[in-house]
């Protein structure tokens, strides 16, 4: 017990938000899933749109995206971005392009984003598809125009009803991030593991890093069922 205070008096705010120099722990992690989570909602809603789209190669285009990432493990995409990309003549030879793949923070954030965004991408796409044919027969009736049936509609709507199942995406896009100690961004479990090697306390480094990764997951629950109270309320039965 007193080599568990110890520990935690000494590093404390490595876990928590600095070590002194740099952002670390759950600072560093929620930057990564706000971010992430917030480039690929906002990506995702067109390219949910143009997965349902009639035109097939259109559609076509954005199931091979999707394919790829739901088809392939994150920790190998992080890995192509942080190291396979950098390794292309093409890459290193341009300024810009070599500056951001330099940076792990840049190639997690990218690769992050791009995969929580395949996934945002066909469950949006899936509520779409599943938006009652009543709404837009009435919607049509009003004269609106494909555009203003989507923006007023189709996507309210359907973005309401995936509420559930876009909250189980961005719980495991946390759980996700504990790959991110691979590019060396200091990450909850990037922090875990450098005080296990610090200190050998293997179960107390690691289940404090638990116990973080808990909290936070309870805390999105919570806030999302928060959500769904009040964007869903309308589908729960009324009392008489």
């Amino acid at each position: 017990m007193q080599d568990l205070i110890q520990l935690i008096q000494q590093y404390w705010r490595n876990y928590l938000f600095s070590d002194g120099y740099h952002f670390t722990g759950v600072a560093v992690t929620l930057w990564l899933l706000v971010v992430s989570i917030g480039i690929g909602f906002c990506m995702s809603i067109p390219l949910a749109v143009a997965r349902v789209s009639k035109r097939k190669w259109l559609a076509g285009l954005v199931w091979l995206y999707t394919y790829i990432f739901r088809g392939t493990p994150l920790y190998v995409q992080l890995l192509l971005f942080y190291t396979g990309i950098y390794s292309l003549e093409i890459i290193r030879n341009h300024e810009i392009t070599s500056a951001f793949f330099r940076s792990g923070m840049n190639c997690t954030l990218l690769a992050f984003a791009l995969n929580t965004c395949a996934y945002t991408t066909e469950i949006f796409a899936g509520a779409i598809k599943a938006t009652p044919y009543g709404e837009i027969e009435a919607a049509r009736a009003y004269g609106m125009s494909s555009f203003t049936l989507y923006r007023r509609v189709i996507l309210p709507s359907a973005l309401r009803r995936a509420l559930p199942y876009y909250s189980n995406e961005v719980i495991l896009m946390l759980h996700a991030t504990t790959v991110a100690f691979t590019a060396t961004v200091p990450d909850i479990l990037k922090i875990a593991r450098d005080v296990n090697s610090a200190t050998y306390q293997t179960f107390t480094a690691f289940g404090i890093a638990a116990l973080l990764y808990l909290l936070i997951s309870f805390t999105l629950v919570w806030l999302f069922r928060q959500a769904e109270r009040r964007w869903l309320a309308y589908l729960r039965p009324q009392g008489k």
